[in-house]
């Protein structure tokens, strides 16, 4: 691997973009083991009674992540944010309206690698969620096991991070007065694996939960294509059937999440590394599909109205694909 000299007049701008990927690339590769080594270092240093303390506290606060969170509105409109959503850069953009009154499934599509777009849109005021959906409060599901991580779990609510377990997304639609939206990278980890430049193939076929959850609270389920999401990364060759892809889904049933071996631009000028390419990220909301209220529906309305999402979906991407230099020969593949 070639070592180049980094220019020594990049822009301060430029600089500041990257130092602020670098720190998100870093949450999620390693803030969760540093919180939990700093946790038992204060149990077994000076620090120990507060350490303990915190830790009846995440006991008695182990259900918040499963009932709204803590989001905070200062961490969500941070300058750091705006260095993030610049390197790229990313962008929202609205195709309908949404009325404040309702209750909305914001369904993200693709996973991509480390799912940029989905953070950048609806985690941070970085991209003008509010001023393009105002009376609207995302909320963006992930894993439950980072929530069991000491110090990163306040810091994830702090974002608008919830749950992902049914009983959170039950929970955020089931919340009267209106005006909830939970965004969930309804691909999962699966589709990590396959995020690929130019990848169109989506998991997505035979997941049916989450229309089950909006029909249960006439929740109105959107759909929301991410396009250049698969372009930040590049991943070693992976396809299904491969060794590999077996290792890899072995790894993710034992581990809960996917592995995706990747690559991408280096600090320093290093040939490979970590960051992701500076690409432009657009996630693009579609009109709302709205669905009635059956507190128990039965298996022909889950799949009718699965049906109805995935052409909502195809539309919006066969719409807006030319937007962004996608082929007009290239679909959507659901798997």
């Amino acid at each position: 691997m070639a070592l180049r000299f980094a220019p020594l007049r990049i822009p301060l701008q430029r600089r500041l973009q990257t130092a602020a990927v670098l720190q998100w690339v870093f949450s999620f590769l390693a803030l969760a083991q540093l919180c939990s080594l700093l946790f038992a270092l204060a149990l077994l240093g000076p620090l120990r009674l507060p350490a303990l303390l915190y830790g009846l506290w995440l006991w008695a606060d182990r259900d918040t992540p499963c009932r709204g969170g803590r989001p905070s509105r200062w961490v969500r409109s941070w300058t750091l944010w705006e260095h993030f959503r610049d390197y790229f850069p990313i962008s929202l953009r609205r195709t309908a309206p949404l009325e404040p009154n309702g209750s909305y499934l914001l369904g993200l599509h693709p996973h991509g690698v480390l799912a940029a777009g989905a953070f950048g849109n609806f985690c941070t005021e970085a991209t003008g969620f509010g001023r393009l959906f105002p009376g609207l409060r995302p909320q963006l599901l992930t894993l439950p096991a980072w929530f069991r991580v000491p110090l990163l779990r306040e810091y994830l609510m702090a974002g608008g991070l919830v749950s992902s377990e049914r009983r959170s997304l039950e929970f955020l639609l089931g919340r009267t007065g209106g005006g909830h939206v939970a965004a969930i990278v309804l691909g999962g980890a699966p589709e990590a694996l396959d995020a690929h430049p130019g990848a169109l193939r989506l998991q997505l076929r035979h997941r049916t939960g989450f229309v089950r959850c909006a029909l249960r609270h006439g929740a109105a389920l959107v759909p929301v294509f991410s396009f250049g999401e698969n372009e930040l990364f590049r991943q070693v060759r992976n396809p299904p059937g491969s060794a590999l892809r077996a290792l890899q889904a072995r790894a993710q049933r034992a581990l809960g999440f996917a592995l995706p071996l990747f690559h991408a631009r280096g600090v320093f000028q290093y040939d490979v590394g970590l960051l992701p390419f500076r690409r432009a990220v657009c996630s693009v909301v579609g009109r709302p599909l709205l669905l009635p209220r059956i507190p128990d529906p039965p298996p022909e309305a889950v799949g009718l109205w699965h049906e109805r999402y995935l052409r909502g979906l195809t539309e919006l991407f066969e719409r807006h694909k030319g937007d962004f230099g996608v082929p007009p020969e290239r679909h959507l593949t659901f798997v």
